[in-house]
């Protein structure tokens, strides 16, 4: 007699090739026993975490200085960290995901704000997000949770190409789930690869166009008048176009997900922009020789200190050498410091960097404004 049984998707997931690390908090952790509770778990999760204490999503976001939120953006940067610790565990040609949760549930105190679970789950090539409010009173915390560890397996189904079947089944009437999906486009680089800028692909995307002369590196969290500002007064100064050029990795935090850089990079509005996985200046050194690369004094300060270089001033030294004889150069814009308005002239410099630098004079230039502060008027990440 046939077997007219539903499949088991937890078993399915263990039958695909595709293997997880999953990272949450506040909620979801019960998609943790779920998986382990059907045989062939060990095909599938390589890890799991469960940062609950502040602290302790601190570090593991390597973020420590303001408050993490249940947020979208907090379960999709969860996410990016996890899928970055799978992709460490495994052969290059293996596929992982990053699938992350953080909630807020019912609890033994009230809670002022809505009942929510945000999951995001990362991949080579693409970034989803999942959001649910929860109606406030209707479910018990145990109940709760089963939505949560539901959404987190849902979002770990799709990311292996499965049907999501688990979670729709548990909502209430006037529940919904918003799902968002960025997928990378061809001229990004892909998360989990060593080719940190898609070779070929010129600053707009296209084939074959030159590799750009002036390059303006940054986060662009968020891109501010001064951001183009500097933009402007760089390309008076070379007769050169800017490029604007977000490396997705960064060397203290988690990379940018695809959403994260498809929202920095829409700031420009067409501006010419290379999305790469180049963090360090000897690496945009390498994949772009003879670049002039526009910096503010705070960025040129910090590729001067040993401390960027686990104190060791050779490795600094080794660094300058190899951006020289990439022949690149950096264009130092000026920035005020407590009141005071820095410039190049007036920073003592290792010479070999002094060599490779041409200073712009406050008369120049001058933009008191900067990201940091932004993010923190607004009170954003």
């Amino acid at each position: 007699m046939a077997d007219t049984s539903e499949p088991n998707p937890i078993q399915q997931l263990h039958d695909a090739p595709d293997r997880l690390v999953l990272a949450v908090t506040g909620g979801g952790s019960g998609a943790v026993s779920r998986l382990l509770a059907t045989p062939g778990a060990s095909r599938t999760l390589l890890s799991a975490y469960v940062p609950y204490l502040e602290e302790a999503l601190q570090d593991y976001l390597r973020d420590w200085d303001r408050p993490i939120r249940c947020t979208e953006q907090t379960a999709r940067r969860m996410a990016v960290e996890a899928f970055d610790i799978a992709n460490n565990l495994v052969e290059p040609d293996e596929r992982v995901h990053g699938v992350a949760c953080t909630a807020s549930l019912a609890s033994d105190r009230e809670k002022r704000g809505p009942h929510r679970v945000h999951v995001a789950a990362q991949s080579a090539d693409r970034t989803a997000v999942y959001s649910l409010e929860l109606t406030k009173g209707a479910r018990t915390r145990a109940e709760e949770e089963q939505v949560a560890a539901a959404l987190v397996l849902d979002a770990a189904l799709e990311a292996a190409g499965l049907p999501a079947v688990l979670a729709a089944p548990l909502l209430r009437t006037g529940e919904s789930i918003s799902r968002a999906v960025q997928q990378a486009p061809a001229e990004w680089p892909r998360l989990g690869t060593d080719v940190a800028w898609r070779h070929g692909m010129g600053r707009d995307g296209q084939p074959g166009t030159p590799a750009p002369a002036v390059v303006f590196p940054g986060a662009f969290n968020p891109l501010h008048e001064g951001h183009l500002a500097m933009a402007t007064a760089a390309e008076a100064i070379t007769g050169q176009p800017v490029t604007f050029e977000l490396s997705m990795e960064n060397v203290d935090k988690p990379p940018l997900d695809y959403v994260e850089v498809a929202r920095r990079t829409a700031q420009l509005n067409g501006r010419p922009c290379l999305v790469t996985l180049a963090p360090t200046f000897v690496e945009k050194a390498t994949l772009l020789p003879g670049a002039v690369f526009v910096v503010g004094i705070d960025t040129l300060i910090r590729i001067a200190d040993e401390d960027y270089y686990d104190e060791n001033v050779t490795l600094r030294d080794d660094a300058l050498d190899h951006i020289a004889d990439c022949g690149c150069r950096f264009l130092v814009f000026g920035r005020a410091f407590d009141d005071e308005f820095v410039t190049l002239d007036d920073l003592g410099l290792p010479p070999a960097l002094t060599a490779i630098c041409d200073g712009v004079s406050e008369d120049v230039f001058r933009a008191d404004v900067s990201s940091t502060e932004i993010r923190e008027g607004a009170g954003g990440a």
